[in-house]
C-alpha cells in the first residue's frame, strides 16, 4: 500500500537520511510504484513517498511558485470546481488533474484550508516562512498514518512495518491490542498490534514548531456535522440525491483509467443509476467463482449491460487456491495485521 512516512528531528541529521531511505524500501511492494524523499536539515524533516504512477499524488514534492512552501499528499481529493476557479484568479500555477493545486490552497486560507478537502489522505506540509511542520490526516482517519514518539525523534509512516525497520526496539506486541482485534475485529482508541506504536486520530494537524512539543489540533469535530437542524424526510431525499450525483462526476476524473468494480448490492446499483455514462468508456468485473455464476455476477452482468458498458468475470480460481498460502501471507504482511486470512 503506497502512502507517505517521515522522521521529524534536529539530530542525526546523516542517520536520518540513511533510515528514510530505509523506510521506503520497506513500502516498496510493487515494482510499478513511483517513490522519492525530501530533506531539510534545518528544520529537522526528513521524508519519503510511495505512490501510484500517473494517480492524483504523483506529482511530489509539490512546492508553490516561491518554493518556501512543500507538501507532500497521498490520497484524494475531489474539490469543488470554485475551488480551482479562485486559485486561478489569484494566478497560482498547478494541474487541475492531480494534487499540486492542494499547496495553493494552503498558500491563500492557511491551515483552514483542511477542512476544505473532500476524500481520503494524509499529508505533511513544510511551511519555510513560519518554519512549521504540518502532520495531517482526513476527517474519518481513513488513510492510516502510523507514529511513534521517541527520545530525539517523532517517526511517522502510512505502514507500521515502516516504523519496526528502523526502531527494532518497537518489535512487541501490545498485548491490549491484539485482545481488542481478537474480540472486537479491530484495534481501539488509536492503539495499534504493536508497542508504543499509535494511529493519529482523524482530522488531525499536529504542527511542530522549533524544538517545542508537537501541537495536537484538529481541524474538524464531527459535532459540526450531529449538531446541525433536523430535516424533513422528503427535502432531506431530494438533497440526497442532488448531492450524490453532484460528487460522483467527480470520481470520473482521472489521469488513469477507471474501471467499476459491480456486485449485487445496493451501493455499486446506486452508484451507476446515479451516472451518466459514455458506452462502453468505463469496463465493469466482478469476483466470481469456478463453478457456477454468484447472484452478484448475475446482478452485474445485467446492470452493466443497462449502462451499456463491458462486463468481466473475475474467476477466482485454481491459480488462485494452489498459492493461496503466498496471498495470505503478503495480505497480513502489507497490512501490518489489519487484514487476514479470510
Amino acid at each position: 500500500m503506497p502512502g507517505i512516512l517521515g522522521i521529524i528531528s534536529k539530530s542525526q541529521a546523516e542517520t536520518n537520511v540513511t533510515r528514510i531511505n530505509n523506510m521506503v524500501n520497506c513500502m516498496l511492494h510493487e515494482p510499478f510504484y513511483t517513490h522519492g524523499t525530501y530533506t531539510n536539515e534545518r528544520l529537522g524533516v526528513y521524508a519519503g513517498w510511495i505512490c501510484h504512477k500517473d494517480s492524483f499524488c504523483d506529482c511530489l514534492p509539490i512546492y508553490n511558485e516561491k518554493k518556501n512552501i512543500i507538501l507532500l499528499f497521498f490520497g484524494e481529493d475531489f474539490a469543488e470546481p470554485d475551488t480551482c476557479n479562485f486559485l486561478k484568479s489569484k494566478n497560482h500555477q498547478f494541474k487541475k488533474i492531480n494534487a499540486s493545486y492542494i499547496v495553493h490552497t494552503y498558500e491563500e486560507k492557511g491551515i483552514n484550508c483542511l477542512a476544505d478537502l473532500n476524500g481520503w489522505f494524509s499529508g505533511l506540509l513544510v511551511d519555510l516562512q513560519k518554519n512549521i511542520i504540518i502532520l495531517f490526516n482526513d476527517r474519518f482517519g481513513m488513510q492510516k498514518i502510523f507514529y511513534h514518539e521517541g527520545k530525539d525523534a517523532f517517526y511517522f509512516a502510512s505502514e507500521a512495518k515502516a516504523l519496526l525497520k528502523i526502531c527494532p526496539e518497537l518489535r512487541s506486541l501490545n498485548t491490549q491490542g491484539v485482545a481488542e482485534l481478537l474480540s472486537c475485529a479491530c484495534v481501539l482508541e488509536n492503539r495499534t498490534l504493536f508497542r508504543d506504536i499509535y494511529l493519529l486520530p482523524c482530522a488531525s494537524a499536529w504542527i511542530f514548531e522549533g524544538n517545542s512539543n508537537v501541537r495536537r489540533t484538529k481541524y474538524f469535530k464531527p459535532t459540526e456535522w450531529e449538531n446541525q437542524p433536523w430535516l424533513e424526510k422528503d427535502f432531506f431525499y431530494e438533497k440526497l440525491r442532488e448531492k450524490f450525483q453532484k460528487i460522483l462526476k467527480k470520481y470520473l476524473r482521472s489521469n488513469q483509467k477507471i474501471g467499476i468494480s459491480l456486485t449485487g448490492g445496493l451501493d455499486t446499483r446506486m452508484i451507476m443509476a446515479n451516472m451518466d455514462l459514455p458506452e462502453g468508456k468505463f469496463p465493469c468485473y466482478t469476483f466470481g467463482g469456478m463453478y457456477r455464476d454468484s447472484f452478484d455476477v448475475k446482478i452485474a452482468r445485467k446492470i452493466a449491460a443497462v449502462k451499456g458498458q463491458t462486463h468481466q468475470t473475475i474467476v477466482v480460481g485454481k491459480d488462485f487456491l494452489d498459492n493461496f498460502p503466498h496471498w495470505a501471507e503478503k495480505t497480513v504482511y502489507v497490512t501490518d495485521g489489519s487484514l487476514n486470512v479470510t
